[in-house]
């Protein structure tokens, strides 16, 4: 890894963990699309979970106050049970695949809630999003808007749902490192160093975004996080088509 690439990532991770640090999520998506430039597709899912283990783990202590032990535990069950499955049948990850899945994913969160009301309060409703994160985040390698229709529909505020999320990912961060760990193995210490001296920014960005979350209403955060999540969503489905074709 050149140093430009390095100073690259440096950037790369604090602003895309600001931009987290407000939504709760859209920065790991940005994040891992840039892993996916410079990275083999399952080394680079190994990369950004250590790298987002960091950023959620810092957004779920600043804001440790707020987090949902209850709905934590329940959605962690789920992490759990997802992982065994895909271990079971040796899954192993695509570049197309990742693509089309992450770019799909913003459809999730411009569905009525009337057809589909999920409430993470729910003992029920956070077990299968712990199945479902599990699942998109090993499986595509990052889960945040499946993760956010369970969240976003609740009674909870902003700085409870931005908290409990994070706490969850760092779960399900945790549980996807472990899961590609061979393959984070094809790396030297040379990008190692890169990535470590990386993730403090982390902290500093979800610093900066927690500051600008609680300059939101609970109204805009949720219009806001649609839109971004949407762009983003439509640059996944644009390298997707790259890669078909």
């Amino acid at each position: 890894m050149s140093i430009w690439i390095g100073v690259g990532m440096l950037v790369a991770v604090f602003c895309t963990s600001m931009l987290s640090g407000i939504f709760g999520m859209a920065g790991g998506l940005i994040l891992l699309w840039l892993l996916f430039l410079l990275l083999p597709v399952g080394t680079a899912i190994a990369v950004h979970g250590v790298i987002q283990i960091v950023s959620n783990g810092s957004r779920a202590w600043f804001s440790r106050q707020y987090i949902d032990w209850k709905i934590l535990g329940i959605i962690s069950i789920g992490l759990f049970v997802s992982a065994g499955a895909l271990s079971l049948v040796n899954y192993r990850p695509d570049l197309f695949v990742a693509s089309i899945t992450i770019g799909l994913m913003p459809i999730l969160v411009w569905i009525p809630t009337e057809y589909l009301a999920l409430d993470a309060s729910k003992p029920h409703h956070a077990f299968i999003a712990g199945i479902v994160s599990g699942t998109f985040n090993i499986g595509a390698g990052v889960s945040g808007p499946t993760v956010d229709i369970f969240f976003i529909r609740t009674m909870m505020d902003r700085r409870k749902i931005i908290a409990t999320k994070a706490a969850t990912q760092v779960v399900s961060h945790g549980i996807k490192v472990l899961f590609y760990w061979q393959a984070a193995q094809t790396l030297n210490t040379g990008d190692w160093t890169a990535i470590l001296i990386a993730a403090p920014f982390a902290i500093v960005g979800t610093s900066a975004g927690n500051w600008v979350l609680q300059k939101l209403s609970d109204a805009n955060f949720r219009k806001y996080t649609r839109f971004v999540v949407t762009v983003i969503g439509l640059f996944y489905l644009g390298r997707a088509l790259l890669v078909l074709l």
